[in-house]
């Protein structure tokens, strides 16, 4: 899949930004070094922050407590996202505009190279944020980064023998993960916004949001790690 746009849309799990083992100040300090370099390249990106672990940590919680609807865990995540979005605007400093987008639906001018989005309301996962914002600024590809490299034909948690998917159709994904979406789905990516994608034209690239050199060949529309949706 060709990157050949000058704006990027990320979405960028919220297991990259805090990952079980916490945050990793090092890791960060190398993002925020990357999105320099491919700032200077003229290349603009809007990032969507998911949750991740954070967001599951509290759902768990409150559901260990009570029957919480599915509505109010959705607030839950989307304050979650909202937190971790606000760590990623602060560390790229000056390279991020001010104000973390809320309404994916706005499509904001900004001089500064990088938007940073966050959680809308509720029913809505980072994922179809991710897809809306690429419908608005006329991306043709969205990029996900998690903790996973690729999408598997079986879970390899469970599954020694899974194999990774290179390529994969929006039919055959929607076969294998349904088109239903459920607050805290632990899915490569979101059911429902996989439909709106393909309806929309737009593909998804899966990868591992830690490599940052295979990042840098996913943007350069070179040869990449990862799956290729759509």
């Amino acid at each position: 899949m060709a990157m050949k746009a000058n704006r990027f849309v990320i979405s960028l799990g919220g297991s990259v930004v805090v990952p079980k083992g916490g945050i990793d100040p090092v890791f960060l300090r190398e993002t925020v070094s990357f999105f320099r370099k491919q700032a200077g390249k003229g290349r603009r990106f809007v990032v969507v922050v998911g949750g991740g672990a954070t967001c599951r940590k509290y759902m768990e919680a409150a559901a260990a407590v009570t029957r919480v609807p599915d509505r109010q865990m959705d607030w839950i995540g989307i304050r979650t996202t909202i937190l971790n979005a606000t760590l990623v605007q602060s560390v790229l400093g000056d390279m991020a505009h001010g104000k973390i987008v809320t309404d994916p639906r706005v499509r904001l001018k900004s001089a500064a190279p990088i938007i940073v989005a966050a959680g809308w309301k509720p029913g809505f996962s980072s994922d179809m944020d991710a897809v809306i914002l690429a419908e608005s600024f006329g991306t043709r590809t969205v990029v996900n980064l998690s903790n996973v490299s690729h999408v598997y034909d079986s879970d390899p948690r469970i599954n020694p023998r899974a194999r990774k998917i290179e390529k994969m159709t929006w039919p055959e994904f929607s076969r294998a993960f349904g088109t239903k979406w459920v607050p805290g789905l632990n899915a490569p990516f979101d059911p429902v916004a996989a439909v709106r994608a393909r309806r929309a034209g737009i593909g998804v690239v899966i990868a591992d949001g830690t490599d940052l050199r295979n990042l840098a060949l996913i943007l350069d529309g070179r040869k990449f790690h990862g799956t290729t949706l759509g």
